[in-house]
């Protein structure tokens, strides 16, 4: 996002995660420092920069993450339309791609890889920002799934004054418990299927555990006013920073937060982090444009007041979300979020997502594709399970050779943009 600030729904940004794996194995392949120095080379002949962090590559920018396997694909700037942005972040991926092939790696989608050891396998990104990475491994000690085994979809949603502020904010939080539901797409962890869809989240929750107000409760609490937010929520943040020893790079950053949505007032946007990655661009863009529909109508108060909303308790939404990391669509809904989408008939969080497709999805049409594969057939999790002949309730250990045909399948998906069908 921009510093400008924008109103609500005026633009989007979007941020998405991939790996890096050997294309023969499918193990993970901490590479991405000579895949962007490669990038930069082909832009710029005879550059000889290192430890290159930043591409752009048309609309799309390229990025590292806290390690060496993980990729971030975002567009550079904001747009006011998701129409033919997946088309866009799809023309880009085909070409890291191509760059990774030169290493006899891909990439691989999906929001966990299926089987990777982080305790072995974490490559902390070694260059420039290392600083904040090594900072926090030090404190949290990132050789663990939550922190070095995660691809996620940030969407971020522009806001321009307090007034609006509040009211997204109110919106989300009460859209946050639901998004498991949608988007999961972690069910293996090691190699095992765990019973649950988003084994993503339920790592994420409790990664910073030494710090409590890092990431709270996950689901937002219902503080809406910026000046309150900074005191009740940013603050704590530092001083729990404080206490535990962490450097000066640490302190006074708003990333630090780390709930299922957080307020980026450097650049007037709330940025929602708890969508999973799915197995192609147009699913990504679908799932988010979904979110966004969602987040619209409460913020446009088409089902419920903006004062009911802010008036949503905290303990039904955190029922809510575990039920989802679990069960997925099937969830049973909570009463208070059938009263919030205005149809107290409303039974799971598969139902809401369904009544914001068909009712108040506002397109673009070139994602409703994506969007009714994961209504029609579930979660990417759901999908990926069944082609393993898994049911979801299962806490099992998977046959490898299966696993990796599976995944080659929705490496595949992502190269072609396609939904991942078993």
């Amino acid at each position: 996002m921009s510093n400008t600030p924008f109103h609500l729904f005026e633009v989007f940004g979007l941020e998405i995660e991939r790996m890096i794996v050997d294309a023969a194995t499918l193990d993970v392949r901490p590479i991405v420092d000579s895949v962007l120095q490669e990038a930069a080379e082909e832009d710029t002949p005879g550059s000889v920069a290192t430890g290159i962090e930043d591409i752009e590559d048309g609309s799309i920018g390229w990025s590292n993450e806290l390690v060496g396997h993980v990729v971030e694909l975002k567009n550079a700037q904001p747009v006011a339309s998701l129409a033919g942005v997946a088309e866009e972040f799809t023309r880009s991926t085909r070409r890291l791609a191509g760059l990774c092939s030169q290493h006899d790696a891909r990439l691989m989608p999906t929001a966990m890889h299926p089987w990777m050891n982080p305790r072995t396998e974490t490559r902390i990104w070694p260059h420039e920002s290392s600083v904040y990475y090594l900072e926090y491994d030090r404190l949290y000690d990132c050789h663990r799934h939550g922190w070095s085994n995660l691809q996620s979809v940030h969407l971020n949603l522009p806001f321009a004054t307090d007034e609006e502020f509040s009211r997204l904010l109110a919106a989300i939080r009460i859209v946050l418990p639901l998004i498991p539901a949608l988007s999961a797409s972690s069910p293996i962890v090691e190699g095992r299927a765990t019973g649950r869809l988003d084994n993503r989240l339920d790592h994420y929750r409790t990664n910073a555990a030494r710090t409590p107000s890092m990431a709270g409760e996950i689901i937002v609490e219902p503080i809406f006013e910026p000046e309150r937010y900074h005191a009740e929520v940013l603050a704590p943040v530092a001083v729990e920073l404080r206490e535990i020893g962490a450097s000066a790079e640490m302190q006074g950053r708003e990333w630090t937060n780390a709930r299922g949505a957080i307020a980026r007032f450097d650049r007037m946007a709330i940025e929602v982090r708890l969508i999973d990655a799915q197995e192609c661009n147009r699913a990504d863009v679908g799932v988010a444009a979904l979110v966004s529909s969602a987040v619209r109508m409460l913020t446009d108060a088409v089902s419920s007041t903006h004062d009911a909303q802010r008036r949503v308790p905290q303990a039904p939404l955190l029922a809510q979300f575990e039920r989802c990391i679990a069960a997925g669509p099937a969830a049973a809904l909570e009463s208070c979020i059938a009263e919030s989408f205005g149809d107290r008939k409303l039974a799971t969080a598969g139902d809401v997502w369904s009544l914001i497709a068909h009712r108040h999805f506002d397109g673009p049409s070139e994602l409703e594709a994506p969007i009714e594969v994961i209504l029609q057939q579930g979660t990417l999790a759901e999908r990926l399970l069944r082609a393993l002949g898994t049911p979801v309730s299962d806490d099992a250990a998977l046959d490898r050779s299966l696993l990796a045909d599976t995944y080659r399948r929705i490496c595949d998906a992502l190269i072609h943009d396609e939904s991942f069908c078993p």
